[in-house]
């Protein structure tokens, strides 16, 4: 990161950044919207946002990357998360890094979770030198399989969430995969 930048890369239209404490309000916000959270098995209070903030926070500390704050390049607005975590729980495929994307609801349709998806597979593979990254929705939530697809990933297979035992709602989820020397991946320039 530049020291006239906040932003430790961009796209065409996004900005990709660390956490501060003064985007609790604005991340409280999106988990707490029950659209947003619609696949996910509940919303946050504000203290759940907040330690889920602190989380991504200790994440980029430990790994040098997280679900990266985003923000609009025209204009500043913050518009979600898109970007990178190292998962662990239970699974075969696991450990690997995941690519994941949250936005709020007036992000949606433009595009932004699959130019900025792109932007960090290509970080991943190019800058941070990773060998394989994944991604995983409930098999209910096909506008993130949609990004999954359009980003150039490779359905691989169906799972039960550990995570998810107690809500069966959710628990059936499906996984992609992608790695630096298969030819889909979609480098942006």
């Amino acid at each position: 990161m530049s020291l006239q930048s906040p932003y430790f890369f961009t796209s065409e239209r996004l900005g990709f950044r660390n956490w501060t404490s003064e985007d609790l309000d604005e991340l409280a916000a999106l988990c707490a919207d029950p659209a947003v959270m619609k696949y996910f098995p509940a919303t946050l209070t504000r203290e759940e946002s907040e330690a889920y903030l602190q989380r991504l926070q200790k994440h980029y500390d430990t790994y040098g990357y997280n679900y990266y704050a985003v923000e609009r390049l025209d204009n500043g607005e913050w518009i979600g998360l898109i970007g990178l975590a190292y998962q662990t729980y239970e699974v075969d495929f696991l450990p690997a890094t995941d690519i994941g994307w949250r936005l709020k609801q007036s992000a949606w349709g433009k595009g932004y979770a699959t130019e900025g998806a792109k932007r960090c597979l290509s970080h991943g593979f190019e800058t941070l030198g990773l060998e394989r990254i994944v991604s995983t929705c409930v098999i209910q939530n096909s506008p993130s399989e949609n990004v999954m697809q359009k980003i150039g990933m490779t359905r691989m297979s169906e799972f039960d969430h550990p995570k998810l035992w107690d809500y069966p709602e959710n628990l059936r989820c499906v996984w992609y995969e992608m790695t630096p020397e298969a030819d889909q991946i979609q480098r942006y320039s």
